[in-house]
This record gives structure tokens, C-alpha cells and sequence, in this order.
């Protein structure tokens, strides 16, 4: 299968071997993945990042001396279950999923590891019971986005907001516009978005 890898601090196309499900399993075509400004940050500061997790008691994680593949915000279609795999979701529905895979040796964090690869990748594996279908007519595109819009709602959740507050959210970028949905969605208002960008605060 094609992937874009991080090699050294450069993307790369390239070919690597289709990763196999396991017990629990699925293996995934990617449909749409979208480009997180953490992809963007570990691109060029991945060897910072790892000596922060593991300064901070995040294990070893990933070496950035070795093929990265990232993506974790993505919409894909179930290709193969893994042995004994409830086959819950049959071959062929859209799925989106919380970015971490669950095998015997612990999760793996998809999308920032060097033992499987993310949403730059053709084909991914992602844990079974993490899967969410799709809804029939949403577009894959627009799907990718829920793991950058679920950040936005825990953020609101963790706020734990009055509903008569006026909600005021610093910084309006696809996480801060993420906050705004989730606080608008809620009927929190008014919002009051800033930021240092002209076309963000458009956005907003």
C-alpha cells in the first residue's frame, strides 16, 4: 500500500506492507483524513515531542529516528476483521474512531507510531469496539471531522458552562472553531471568539 511517512523530517510517498488485523481488530481503507496542526508540529518537532512524553511518563512511544506515518482525523471503510472479532460493523460500512489501537501489547496511539501506521496511509487497523458508523449521507469528508469536533466538545463539557453564560473562546482555529460549534450547538450566546487572524476571526 501507498503512505505519506515522515522520514527524518521530510514526507515521503511510499510503499510498506498492509498491516494484519488482530483479535479485536479491523483492517480499514482510509476514505478522507484531515491534516491536524499537531501533524504539522510533529512534522518538524517530533523529537521534541517524544522527549516530553517520556519525560512525563509516556513510555517510550514513538522514535522519531524511524518511519512515522500520521492521520488520526479520518473516515474510512472496513475492509477484514481479525480473528475472533465480533464482526459487529459488516466489510464495506464507513466508520470514523477514537485514534488509539488496542492490541495485546497495550494501545498504540494511531497516527504518531512506528508500529502502525495512520490516516496518510492507505489501509489502516483500528480497535473493533472504538468504531463508529458513519451516518448513511454524511460525506466521508465531512466525517474526518469528528475527531477534531469531539475535542471541541470535551472542551465544552469539561467547561461545565451556566447555560444563561456568555462563553468567550481565545484562539480560532479548527480546534477553537470546534469549541464555537459545540458551545453554539448547545445554545450557549452569545460567543465571543478572538484571534490575532482577520480570516479566523471571519471564520469564527
Amino acid at each position: 500500500m501507498k503512505a505519506v511517512i515522515r522520514r527524518g523530517r521530510q514526507l515521503v510517498v511510499d510503499n510498506m506492507a498492509v498491516p494484519t488485523p488482530g483479535a479485536g481488530q479491523v483492517l480499514v481503507k482510509t476514505l478522507a483524513c484531515g491534516i491536524c496542526g499537531s501533524d504539522l508540529h510533529a512534522l518538524h518537532h517530533a523529537e521534541a515531542l517524544a522527549e516530553m512524553s517520556r519525560r512525563s511518563g509516556g513510555g517510550e512511544g514513538m522514535d522519531p529516528s524511524k518511519d512515522i506515518v500520521f492521520g488520526h482525523e479520518f473516515c474510512a471503510e472496513i475492509l477484514e476483521h481479525g480473528i475472533g472479532s465480533a464482526k459487529t460493523l459488516k466489510a464495506g460500512t464507513r466508520v470514523v474512531s477514537v485514534p488509539v489501537l488496542v492490541g495485546p501489547a497495550g494501545a498504540e496511539s494511531v497516527g504518531y507510531s512506528n508500529k502502525i501506521p495512520g490516516g496518510f496511509a492507505e489501509n489502516m487497523l483500528l480497535t473493533e469496539a472504538m468504531l463508529l458508523e458513519v451516518p448513511n449521507g454524511l460525506p466521508s469528508s465531512a466525517a474526518a471531522l469528528t475527531e477534531p469536533l469531539a475535542v471541541g466538545l470535551h472542551a465544552v463539557n469539561l467547561a461545565n458552562l451556566e447555560n444563561a453564560g456568555v462563553a468567550v473562546v481565545i484562539g480560532c482555529g479548527p480546534v477553537g472553531l470546534a469549541v464555537i460549534a459545540a458551545l453554539k450547538a448547545r445554545g450557549f450566546g452569545p460567543v465571543l471568539a478572538a484571534d490575532f487572524s482577520p480570516k479566523r476571526r471571519a471564520s469564527a
